[in-house]
């Protein structure tokens, strides 16, 4: 049966001559709206609205700096004194993992506080808790106790808890459903924003004779402090306005930003349909210490399996080598100069900011696994050259295996840039339903931190005892996680949130949602006929 004829048939429905048929990805009604009120995503409502969003990117920037900040303090020679301390071991597996501590400390009070004060408050909670761990961590220049600077890291790592589950929630709640891919997708490339701020600022410091490693630290209040000063003025996310009973403003808030004022508008109906339909008002996001609705049933239960794997995914492919272990790594490449290795930590985190703006602005059109596949098989590959070229600089000293060790290092950097960093935050955060994703993306967090203690505690020593050879880890882990992915994970391009429900609630989620709909478009009339076989 050809296209035609099979859409016909599906709705009893005579095949019109003057009728066209287009096959689609996605779901019948976020399709038709797209098809027949085509979103302004430059018209004046929505770039206000792409704004607000890029406050919920600065959660995302404040983790970035941190990564970046402590790579960059240890090729500080003069930090290093300071504390007595060295770039890998035990003693640099203890400062940058207390950071994850803290952050896993925060784990019950994460979905509670986001559910129950918003998700601006949440923004807001946690910006304030960042804002004090800054203060202690940056004041042990005149106390010189380790204690009190990984006391400091811990109370960052409990504000960052907070703040980075609220962000991209608020993103992907509030922005316009047909950019969600790409505004979310965008979210976790801000993280490199506030990675080439602070290596840019730890090289400064270094080029300063003295203590000026303090300079940076204090800098780490600056993106917290953004979100303290204008997250007052941003709309709340629509979804929690109307779970929350408060109607009247989710209507006002989706007429204004989604619909560019139109009451009527297609967009506010599809929507407020949904939420009625799929939003539970007396769901266990309601009450702070029930979390059954994370394993209510099999597609909950499902959802969160496939959070938690692509989390853990993005943690475990190697790249907290290269973010928290970078020194240790350049020396095993031939690079002894702190500038030379401040130069490549700076080059390093702008070549990822803009490779992963490319990767986001393409997370619709090659949709999620995808690029998930292709992270994991590409990153698996690029081990296996800098392996081999870590491996002969360790017999030769010679200047062609120290480059080569170097692009295998920036072509990682693309590779993982492309595919993994857009979906590391927009995946976890859309895959869950709303009565979910608080708690969830808050134990989400602890499945990130706990994949997170692995690398800090393990990678430090590992480089320190076998040196390139635990490279070949990450070549065959990677490959495990692209047939994990390939087998489990479902595609959810081309849906609203709440049309991800029926993709969980099949009895084949991946399948299901690789499915194809055939659409006739009839003069101005949209009619979705049915599975394409």
């Amino acid at each position: 049966m050809d296209t035609k004829e099979f859409a016909a048939h599906s709705l009893h429905l005579p095949a019109s001559k003057g009728s066209s048929f287009t096959t689609i990805d996605g779901t019948e009604a976020f399709n038709e709206a797209k098809l027949k009120e085509p979103p302004q995503a430059f018209s004046k409502p929505s770039l206000i609205l792409h704004l607000c969003c890029l406050v919920g990117f600065f959660c995302s920037t404040v983790n970035g700096y941190d990564g970046s900040l402590l790579n960059g303090l240890l090729i500080n020679d003069a930090f290093k004194t300071f504390f007595h301390g060295s770039e890998d071991g035990l003693w640099a597996g203890i400062v940058t993992s207390i950071y994850q501590i803290g952050s896993v400390a925060a784990l019950p009070f994460v979905g509670p506080a986001i559910d129950k004060f918003g998700r601006k408050g949440g923004m807001l909670i946690g910006a304030a808790i960042i804002i004090v761990g800054t203060i202690v961590n940056a004041t042990t220049y005149w106390s010189a106790s380790i204690g009190q600077f990984e006391a400091g890291r811990f109370i960052l790592g409990f504000g960052v808890s907070i703040m980075q589950t609220a962000g991209p929630m608020y993103v992907v709640e509030t922005t316009h459903p047909a950019y969600r891919g790409v505004v979310t997708g965008l979210y976790n490339t801000f993280w490199y924003v506030g990675s080439m701020v602070a290596a840019g600022a730890v090289r400064g410091a270094i080029s300063k004779p003295g203590n000026h490693w303090t300079i940076p630290i204090w800098l780490q209040m600056l993106f917290s402090g953004l979100v303290m000063c204008f997250a007052w003025f941003l709309p709340e996310s629509p979804r929690w306005l109307y779970a929350n009973g408060r109607t009247d403003e989710c209507r006002r808030v989706l007429t204004k930003f989604h619909a560019n004022g139109n009451e009527d508008s297609i967009w506010v109906r599809l929507q407020l349909r949904e939420y009625d339909e799929y939003l539970r008002l007396d769901g266990s996001d309601k009450r702070w210490w029930d979390y059954r609705g994370l394993f209510r049933d099999r597609a909950s239960s499902y959802r969160l399996l496939c959070n938690i794997i692509v989390v853990v995914c993005g943690q475990w492919m190697g790249g907290a080598v290269l973010t928290y272990f970078m020194s240790s790594l350049l020396t095993s490449a031939g690079y002894k100069s702190e500038m030379d290795k401040a130069n490549i930590n700076l080059a390093y985190s702008c070549e990822q900011f803009v490779i992963a703006i490319i990767g986001a602005l393409s997370v619709d059109k090659l949709g999620r696994r995808a690029l998930l596949l292709f992270a994991c098989i590409g990153c698996s590959i690029v081990w296996i050259g800098l392996s081999v070229a870590t491996s002969q600089y360790d017999l030769r000293q010679d200047a062609a295996s120290s480059k080569a060790a170097t692009a295998m290092i920036f072509l990682f950097g693309a590779v993982f840039s492309f595919g993994m960093t857009p979906m590391q935050v927009l995946y976890p955060v859309e895959v869950l339903s709303f009565e979910q994703r608080a708690k969830g993306m808050a134990l989400s967090s602890f499945a990130v931190n706990a994949a997170a203690l692995l690398n800090q505690f393990a990678w430090p020593v590992a480089l320190k005892k076998i040196g390139w050879r635990t490279y070949i880890i990450f070549v065959v882990w990677d490959a495990v996680q692209a047939v994990v992915i390939y087998f489990f994970i479902p595609e959810t391009k081309n849906r609203t949130l709440e049309e991800l429900d029926d993709i969980f609630n099949a009895r084949s989620p991946r399948k299901e949602s690789t499915r194809k709909k055939t659409v006739a478009l009839n003069g101005e009339k949209t009619v979705v006929m049915g599975d394409e076989s």
